[in-house]
C-alpha cells in the first residue's frame, strides 16, 4: 500500500510516538476495505507502538478505521481509505493518539481540555479537497486532546448513500451530534469558538490589549505575507490580522507560473510562506475578520467582527478577494446544495452526474477540464461570444466529448427541488431565447471580486469595482495606509504579483514612517 519511501520517512516520525496506538478497522468483501487492511497493517510494521485490530462493532462504517487510545480512551475515525489530501491528517491522528505534543497553541489546547460535553463531530470530505484536510485536523486534535470528543471523517464519494440521506453537495461538511454543523473552511479556533462562547469573549478581551503595532498587516494571502516579512525584517513590531492564512491559494489545486517553482500546489505553498513568516517575529492572528477601519492617535484601529480592536501606526490592506457569485434566483438558496465555487473540493460528489461550469475563462476552462474525469457531462456557458480561456486549455476542452461549450449564455436562474439543485435556465444572448438544462450541480468561475465592504466608511478612495485605489508605492488616499494584493486596483491578479505588491506597500509604510516618526496621522 505505501511505498518504501513513504514508509522510511513514517517510520522516522513514529520514533516519537511515546503510548501504544490501536488501529481498529471494520471491513467487508469491498476493494476498498482491502486498501484500508493493507494500509493499517502497513503502519503498523513501522512501529511497535501500533497494534492492528478487528472492530467488532457492527453498525460501524466499513470499511473504516478507528485510531484509539487505550490509555486515554480518544477515538478517532477515518470512514474510507484517507490518502490524498487526507493521508497527513491520518499520520498527524497517530501521533497525536500516540503521546507527540499537538502544534495547536496552548490556549486552545486548554480550552479543549476544559470542554465536558460530549461531541461527536463526523466531517464529510473528499479525497481531493484541499479545504477539508484543515478541518479534519482541527477536529481530530479537539478528539485526541479530550475523551468527551469524537471525530470520524467520512468519504463522501465512498459513502454515498449517507451524502444523498444528508443532502450533501459540498464539502467539508460538519455534523455535529447529529446536526449540522458547518459547511467549508473551518479553523481549530472557530470550532472552539462555536462550542465554547466564553472563549471567543475571551480571546477578544486579549486581542484588544495588545500594544500598538508599528504596522499591521490584514489579510494573510500572498501580498499579507509578503508584507509582513519585509515589514519584520526592518525591526518593526509587525502583526498580521486574517481570516485564514494562505486567503484563495489555500483553495488553488495546481500552481504551475510561479516562477523558479516549475509546479507546486496551494495548501503547499500557503503552508510554505507561514513557515517564513514565522521566522521573523511577526504576531500572527488566525482566524478573525476586520469589520472598520478608523483613524486613532498617532495611527489607525482596526475593529474586528469579535468587537476587538487593535491599534497600529500604519497599515497594510491586503484582504484579497473571493469568488463572484452570478446573483440570479436560487444561488443562495442552493449555494452549498449544488451550487459550488471550488470544482477540486466538490467535483467527486457529482461522479456520473451532469453539471454546468458559469464562466470561460482559465478557471473556468480548466474545472470544466478537471470535472470530465469526475462527471458524466460538463457545459460551459460563457457570456460572451469569445472564450478567454488560454488556447492551450481551449484545445483541451474541445477534444473531450463530455464538455459541450456554450457561448452567449447568460444564466438567468437556478432551479431545485427545495432541496438540490435540478438545473439551470440561460438566455440564448442571439437569438433571446430561453433555455433550460437539467443539472446536478453548477460550479461558478466567473472571476473575483475584492474582499472591501468593510472599507466603505472609512474614507478610504476606492474603485467603482471597490478595489483598494494605490498609487506606484502602494500607498492610499488615507496617510499611513497603503493596499497591496487581489484587493487593489492591480490589473493583473496573480500570486506573484500579489507578492510583489505586498514588498511595495511594506517598503512604502516603511519609508512612510520614517518620515512622518514624530508626527500624528492626523497632521500628515
Amino acid at each position: 500500500m505505501l511505498d518504501n519511501n513513504i514508509k522510511n520517512q513514517l517510520k522516522s516520525h513514529f520514533e516519537s510516538l511515546t503510548q501504544p496506538v490501536e488501529l481498529l478497522i471494520a471491513l467487508d468483501d469491498s476493494n476498498k476495505s482491502t486498501e484500508l487492511e493493507n494500509l493499517a497493517h502497513d503502519l503498523a510494521s513501522l512501529s511497535d507502538k501500533i497494534t492492528v485490530l478487528n472492530d467488532p462493532d457492527i453498525d460501524a462504517r466499513r470499511p473504516s478505521m478507528v485510531v484509539h487510545s487505550s490509555l486515554k480512551e480518544t477515538y478517532i475515525t477515518f470512514a474510507g481509505v484517507p490518502m490524498g489530501h487526507e493521508f497527513t491528517s491520518l499520520v498527524l491522528a497517530l501521533l497525536h493518539t500516540g503521546g507527540h505534543a499537538s502544534k495547536a497553541k496552548a490556549e486552545d489546547i486548554e480550552q479543549i481540555q476544559s470542554l465536558e460535553q460530549p461531541l461527536n463531530f463526523e466531517i464529510y470530505i473528499s479525497l481531493s479537497c484541499q479545504t477539508c484536510p484543515q478541518v479534519v485536523q482541527a477536529l481530530n486534535t479537539m478528539a485526541a486532546t479530550n475523551s468527551h470528543i469524537k471525530a470520524t471523517m467520512i468519504d463522501g464519494a465512498l459513502f454515498q448513500d449517507e451524502v444523498e440521506q444528508r443532502n450533501i453537495l459540498a464539502v467539508p461538511a460538519v455534523y455535529l451530534n447529529g446536526e449540522p454543523f458547518s459547511q467549508g473552511a473551518l479553523s481549530l479556533t472557530d470550532i472552539l469558538n462555536k462550542v465554547d462562547a466564553k472563549g471567543a469573549a475571551r480571546q477578544a478581551a486579549s486581542l484588544s490589549e495588545k500594544e500598538q503595532f508599528d504596522m499591521l498587516v490584514v489579510g494573510g494571502g500572498p501580498a499579507g505575507a509578503s508584507a509582513a516579512i519585509y515589514s519584520a525584517r526592518k525591526g518593526l513590531n509587525t502583526g498580521i490580522v486574517a481570516d485564514r492564512f494562505g486567503g484563495q491559494v489555500a483553495d488553488t489545486l495546481a500552481i504551475e507560473n510561479f516562477i523558479s517553482v516549475q509546479a507546486t500546489q496551494g495548501p503547499k505553498l500557503v503552508a510554505q510562506l507561514e513557515e517564513h513568516v514565522k521566522e521573523y517575529n511577526v504576531d500572527v492572528m488566525h482566524n478573525q475578520r476586520a469589520a472598520s477601519l478608523q483613524r486613532a492617535n498617532n495611527g489607525y484601529e482596526i475593529t474586528l467582527e469579535n468587537g476587538a480592536t487593535l491599534k497600529a501606526k500604519t497599515l497594510v490592506l491586503a484582504t484579497g478577494a473571493r469568488w463572484r457569485e452570478m446573483n440570479v434566483p436560487g444561488e443562495q438558496q442552493y449555494r452549498g446544495h449544488g451550487v459550488a465555487y471550488c470544482p477540486h473540493c466538490d467535483g467527486p460528489l457529482f461522479k456520473g452526474k451532469a453539471v454546468a461550469v458559469i464562466g470561460g475563462g482559465n478557471s473556468g476552462i480548466e474545472a470544466a477540464i478537471d470535472l470530465a474525469n469526475i462527471v458524466e457531462h460538463v457545459t460551459v456557458l460563457e457570456f460572451a461570444d469569445t472564450l478567454r480561456a488560454d488556447e492551450v486549455l481551449i484545445r483541451k476542452a474541445n477534444s473531450l466529448k463530455n464538455i459541450t461549450i456554450i457561448k452567449n449564455a447568460q444564466t438567468t436562474a437556478v432551479l431545485g427541488d427545495g432541496k438540490r439543485v435540478t438545473g439551470l435556465t440561460y438566455t440564448d444572448r442571439v437569438t433571446g431565447d430561453s433555455k433550460e438544462l437539467t443539472l446536478a450541480g453548477i460550479f461558478v468561475q466567473i472571476g473575483l471580486i475584492p474582499n472591501t465592504e468593510w472599507l466603505k466608511g472609512a474614507e478610504l478612495e476606492l474603485s467603482q469595482f471597490g478595489e483598494i485605489l494605490v498609487d506606484a508605492k502602494g500607498a492610499t488616499s488615507l496617510p499611513g495606509v497603503y493596499g497591496a494584493g487581489d484587493a487593489t486596483n492591480t490589473p493583473f491578479k496573480q500570486i506573484i504579483i500579489a507578492m510583489g505588491s505586498g514588498a511595495t506597500a511594506s517598503l512604502g509604510a516603511f519609508d512612510y514612517l520614517i518620515r512622518h516618526s514624530e508626527q500624528t496621522t492626523e497632521a500628515a
